[in-house]
């Protein structure tokens, strides 16, 4: 079993994609600088599998300068793989769930009944669609909750899809994750 805390996995999780959401390479540079500080407090690092899109976390000490070294992984249970696109792990739905209905709640307490509502038919399309949290969705995600999923599978009544894109910020504000930038046939 891995090492690594899983509060430490789940923020290099929401660096990684805030450095790859972001316009500015400094900006970028910068969440991933974040995100080796806090992996290599326990000796972990990172690298993205360009193959299948996937953040691997590892052992510092399975790597010799940039190789890693086969002979120095005796446990790969050890290692974290996290798909960065796609949907996510099946079997952690139940994680996501519980972390999606706590931002729903802090949505609900920060807004109102309408913004906890969309939050909720939001968390339900993350989590059912993509077995996500909700703050990872990408630009894509969101135009296909707003134009798709939203319309057709939440019943919404009118104030609700009025409020709908600014449901989408509460649920970003409360999360201290950055939206990502995305137009919807709304707009």
């Amino acid at each position: 079993m891995t090492d690594l805390p899983r509060e430490v996995r789940d923020e290099a999780e929401r660096l990684t994609r805030l450095a790859r959401r972001a316009v500015d390479e400094n900006e970028a540079a910068a969440y991933e600088r974040d995100r080796d500080e806090r992996l290599a407090a326990f000796d972990y690092t990172a690298r993205i599998r360009e193959d299948d899109d996937t953040l691997v976390l590892h052992p510092a000490e399975w790597l010799e300068g940039e190789t890693a070294r086969i002979e120095r992984i005796e446990d790969t249970d050890r290692a974290v793989e996290i798909p960065l696109s796609g949907s996510g792990d099946a079997s952690e739905w139940e994680s996501v769930e519980r972390h999606n209905a706590e931002v729903v709640e802090r949505v609900r307490e920060r807004a109102d009944e309408v913004h906890a509502a969309n939050a909720r038919a939001f968390a339900d399309f993350m989590g059912n669609h993509y077995a996500r949290r909700v703050e990872t969705a990408t630009a894509a995600e969101l135009r296909e909750f707003l134009t798709e999923y939203f319309p057709r599978n939440a019943w919404p009544s009118d104030e609700q899809r009025d409020a709908v894109e600014r449901s989408l910020e509460h649920v970003y504000a409360v999360t201290e994750t950055e939206m990502p930038e995305f137009s919807s046939a709304r707009r």
